[in-house]
């Protein structure tokens, strides 16, 4: 879509971003030794590193991702939120208070503890590097589609601008600058999603009375708009997207219902018709080319699950698997992402890291149940852009009023900030601490590792904007999914039968992160959304029987480490 800037929202987002990395450039002068850059010196209060989990983990998939989800399926976008919030289950009563006291700086800190395996290191670095990348691309993929409608920008410069921007706040501090970017980010989002929330119960629902004639809207492969076949000139050619067709039979010759409560919401959405949008793929000569139609739907239907996930309506097992395996990812992936395991080295003691879990928990779960009200607020909003369900949240904000959009708009920006320097810490933490001191065996001294580090994370921010533009019509919240596949695959068996196995050998562990960190990277290329949105191929030509690989490649990573433990003689702890 095309797309006007206005000054108030450039002046209001160019205040955040300078605001956000003057206080990295100002706590920069605190991370100069590598205790300091990579772990805060373990000195972060827990209820600041709370929120600050909170903050690292509310990423572009949880506040673009699932409201877009929820604005286009309904429920089912919904229930992304609900397996986000469930994996904290495992880091608080599984996970927390062990790895406090396994590691120092990174993961693999952790998993090489207690067998001071090179082997571990070095298989463990690599999935971290994997695990990071992957959850690099959504995070890269919102900061464009936040910039195009916000400073009239291609989307490829909004991807450079966060990495620049994100680049810089990791190599002046490290992690003492990344925790206090997370921590506003994440009060800020809270804050202002419980906003919207009361703007939103406040407006009610009503009736588009406007032309609803329906248009048909196709991207063609080199990103232009064509409406009705024709090419569109401006943002006013579009009529609204998004919109109530009618109301219940008790608010019969109204437009509107006025002010709701949050549970009479839903109830009077149940009863209204919702004109949503389908989207058709179709393949030619000159590429894929993708074609919205608006589909009028009743709200019990969308409120009901199974709109997007098949495998609640369908009756096809396939189908049921990939749902299935797609929960088990998310609820397993948390306590395996590297960029979260490392933030519990940043307080003094396991106690601390229990106290955080509960407040990123507290603090998270109020944000998720407000993601139904902003997805189904922007469904019913007359501002979507079907062609981008990435824009939800900041386009239900612009139907308020075009400062709300800057503020929400720039607050999701320093949402991709907060949520990528995490990721690139984790990332040039396994490149300098664990690959280059640990596994390669350079000797570093304390200064060195810390420029080594900065060196990796400007490589990795160079990659994570290569990897942004090239995905650019993803969503964001599918994205993340293959990240915690990867992650719970690789690193979740490791994480846990180290913990509570002693019979695990220093081989179990190295087996069991490089089976599960292949098997789903090779099961998501082999997948058939792979072959549809990233080789442009047909569905039906993909090998495996469904897309998301962890109802397999979890279970696998255990029984390869069981197998391989007891065929291994084990060795005394260090």
């Amino acid at each position: 879509m095309n797309h006007e800037a206005s000054f108030a929202a450039v002046a209001i987002f160019t205040a955040f971003v300078l605001g956000v990395l003057g206080l990295s450039f100002w706590l920069g002068r605190r991370g100069q030794s590598a205790a300091a850059y990579y772990a805060a010196h373990g000195q972060i209060h827990w209820f600041v590193n709370g929120i600050a989990f909170a903050g690292d983990y509310l990423s572009a998939a949880s506040f673009l991702g699932i409201c877009g989800m929820i604005a286009f399926s309904g429920y089912d976008g919904f229930l992304y939120a609900i397996g986000f919030l469930a994996g904290w289950i495992v880091a608080l009563f599984v996970i927390a208070e062990p790895i406090k006291a396994l590691g120092t700086y990174t993961l693999a800190d952790a998993l090489a503890s207690r067998f001071g395996s090179r082997g571990i290191t070095l298989a463990v670095a690599i999935s971290t590097l994997v695990v990071s990348i992957f959850y690099l691309i959504p995070q890269m993929v919102g900061a464009g589609a936040l910039v195009t409608p916000l400073l009239g920008l291609p989307h490829a410069a909004g991807v450079v601008l966060v990495g620049v921007a994100v680049t810089l706040i990791v190599v002046t501090a490290g992690m003492v600058s990344t925790t206090w970017v997370q921590f506003i980010k994440g009060s800020l989002l809270v804050l202002f999603c419980g906003l919207l929330v009361a703007l939103i119960l406040g407006r009610g629902l009503s009736v588009n009375t406007g032309d609803l004639t329906p248009q048909v809207r196709t991207v063609t492969p080199d990103g232009r708009v064509l409406v009705d076949g024709r090419p569109q000139s401006r943002d006013h050619d579009l009529r609204p997207v998004g919109t109530l067709s009618a109301l219940p039979a008790r608010y019969a010759g109204r437009t509107t219902t006025g002010p709701l409560g949050p549970l009479e919401y839903f109830s009077v959405l149940e009863d209204s018709t919702i004109v949503t949008w389908k989207s058709t793929r179709t393949a030619d000569e000159h590429g894929v080319h993708v074609t919205y139609e608006p589909v009028t739907r009743s709200g019990a239907d969308l409120l009901q699950p199974g709109g997007s996930f098949k495998g609640l309506r369908s009756g096809r097992l396939a189908d049921r698997l990939d749902f299935a395996s797609l929960m088990l990812a998310l609820f397993c992936g948390t306590a395996s992402l590297p960029h979260i395991l490392i933030r519990y080295y940043t307080v003094k003691d396991a106690a601390a890291a229990r106290k955080s879990t509960v407040t990123g928990i507290a603090a998270i779960g109020v944000f998720y149940v407000m993601t139904l009200y902003l997805g189904l607020g922007a469904m019913t909003s007359g501002a979507l852009d079907p062609t981008d369900s990435n824009m939800a949240a900041p386009l239900l904000a612009k139907s308020f009023s075009t400062t709300l959009f800057a503020l929400v708009s720039a607050i999701a920006f320093t949402t991709v900030l907060g949520t990528v320097s995490g990721l690139i810490m984790a990332g040039s933490g396994a490149v300098a601490h664990d690959l280059v001191s640990r596994v390669c065996g350079v000797p570093l001294t304390d200064h060195e590792k810390v420029r080594c580090g900065r060196i990796a994370a400007v490589c990795l921010g160079v990659v994570a904007m290569g990897l942004g533009i090239l995905f650019k019509n993803f969503n964001v919240g599918f994205l993340v999914g293959w990240a915690f596949n990867i992650a719970a695959s690789a690193n979740l068996p490791a994480l846990v039968m180290l913990l509570f196995w002693k019979r695990t050998t220093a081989a179990g562990i190295i087996a069991a992160v490089t089976v599960g960190m292949v098997a789903s990277l090779g099961w998501i290329l082999l997948s058939a959304d792979t072959f549809e949105k990233v080789y442009g191929l047909s569905r039906d030509l993909a090998p495996v029987p469904f897309s998301q690989p962890g109802l397999v490649t979890i279970p696998l990573g255990f029984v390869v480490l069981i197998v391989v433990s007891l065929l291994t003689p084990p060795r005394p702890a260090r």
